[in-house]
């Protein structure tokens, strides 16, 4: 299980935006948003945790939807950071993104398996 792209990409992910949002706090004294941020990025890891002890395919599939929903939520406050100038890591992007790839792909590829 340790060895999962989605559990190591998903806690790397989750340590950047610690790390990221952190630096908003102290730079921009912005909390808003970056406390969106950072529980929704740090959910992310949670989730998809929680899905590799699921009782079932279904819950499997319904913990990795709610990843899913998070890292939609995170790319979000990612793009509102960005648009407003307050903060723009452009790899933080891309790491959400392929993130939400390796979801949406785990998501189908179980739900052909049922």
């Amino acid at each position: 299980m340790n060895d999962s792209p989605l559990l190591i990409k998903s806690k790397q992910f989750a340590l950047k935006i610690i790390k990221n949002c952190d630096i908003l706090y102290k730079q921009q004294k912005e909390f808003v948003l970056s406390n969106q941020l950072l529980r929704s990025g740090t959910s992310i890891g949670a989730n998809i945790r929680e899905a590799f002890y699921a009782q079932s395919k279904a819950d499997f599939i319904s913990k990795l939807s709610i990843a899913l929903k998070e890292c939609a939520e995170s790319e979000y406050w990612l793009e509102l950071l960005n648009e407003s100038n307050r903060f723009f890591d452009s790899q933080l992007l891309k790491d959400c993104i392929e993130l939400k790839k390796l979801l949406m792909s785990s998501i189908n590829t179980t739900k052909q398996g049922m």
